[in-house]
């Protein structure tokens, strides 16, 4: 019998072409994937697109003399040219500045807000004091105050999975420039992870099919969750649908947070293109379809610990419980596909 089969892949940044780690790292397994599951009878959704919001694009745009909007542009035309010669099956290879995507975003957010999954308050974030352009936890590296790892981000360290902020690093630094970074107080919106953290290791313990890498890592990550900041200071991004954050002029959505969701947004795109808007569903709502997720390791956090979080909010089955959102009841990964680094 035929199964449904999701194949996510993950989300290029448009600040620039790809190069052959991308490809090779989950553009191609994810298409002989694909191909193979269609050649076994199976119904194949395969989808990503790129990723246009946040600092890398803003910075990108500033080195080119363009605006946020044009430099995406751009990049998406180079990148979806690119992979269109090589072959790549894509269903729909579509992009996080549509309208679709930011309405998903905001009725996720809103589904986890109803259900006391998010929650406010201040804390450090970094900015670079010769620009005064907010960095994000990626652009923020130093020495992990836990193992000495010298190479770690301001979001977790590579090196032994702990989770990090920014101002826990030992001597940060910029990695756009190098300079030691300012920090100030500022409010933001946090995804409540520990509110989630018997929902997640229940369900990862029923993953023993994932790669050993990826699935200890993932555990791993159990032991030390903490509240995720889902807002940053800045003007390009998806806007928080709440009073006092709507109309903020330097409030949007951090990257990551929007960018997992591309997934279920790109779906629904592919559906209404198809002019059956609910044909999404036989891939994220039956029980018996299944979703495989390709991204590189550095990606692993998003995919088995932030993604499956938002969609257990969403579907009010975190520790707190709370009420199912306006997409129904969605399915969490069935596996997380991560490619190791070449070194």
């Amino acid at each position: 019998m035929s199964a449904s089969v999701l194949t996510a892949v993950a989300w290029p940044y448009a600040n620039g072409p790809r190069h052959i780690g991308h490809v090779s790292g989950f553009g191609v397994p994810s298409d002989i994937f694909s191909r193979y599951q269609r050649m076994a009878g199976n119904r194949v959704l395969m989808i990503s697109g790129t990723d246009e919001h946040g600092t890398p694009i803003q910075v990108q745009a500033d080195q080119e003399g363009l605006s946020p909007r044009e430099l995406a542009d751009k990049y998406n035309r180079v990148i979806t040219r690119d992979l269109q010669g090589l072959g790549l099956s894509y269903d729909l290879f579509t992009r996080t500045t549509t309208r679709n995507h930011h309405r998903v975003v905001q009725d996720l957010f809103l589904a986890l807000y109803r259900n006391g999954y998010i929650m406010a308050k201040t804390g450090l974030g970094a900015i670079s004091p010769s620009t005064g352009r907010t960095l994000p936890d990626r652009y923020v590296e130093g020495t992990c105050p836990i193992c000495g790892y010298d190479a770690a981000r301001g979001d977790q360290c590579d090196n032994c999975g702990n989770q990090l902020d920014p101002a826990d690093l030992v001597n940060p630094r910029s990695r756009i420039n190098g300079e030691r970074p300012a920090f100030v107080e500022t409010e933001h919106l946090f995804l409540d992870l520990p509110a989630f953290t018997g929902a997640l290791g229940s369900w990862l313990s029923t993953r023993t099919e994932w790669r050993p890498n990826v699935l200890k890592f993932s555990m791993n990550l159990l032991d030390d969750l903490r509240p995720r900041p889902i807002t940053r200071d800045l003007d390009w991004g998806v806007r928080v649908p709440l009073n006092g954050w709507s109309d903020a002029p330097m409030k949007r959505f951090y990257v990551w947070f929007d960018a997992v969701m591309g997934y279920l947004s790109a779906s629904i795109e592919w559906a209404q293109r198809t002019g059956d808007a609910d044909a999404w569903k036989q891939w994220w709502c039956d029980p018996e379809a299944r979703g495989y997720y390709f991204m590189g390791k550095d990606n692993i956090t998003f995919h088995s610990q932030i993604w499956p979080a938002i969609l257990l909010g969403q579907n009010g089955a975190g520790d707190r419980g709370g009420q199912t959102g306006p997409f129904g009841t969605l399915n969490l990964p069935t596996e997380v596909v991560s490619s190791e680094f070449l070194r």
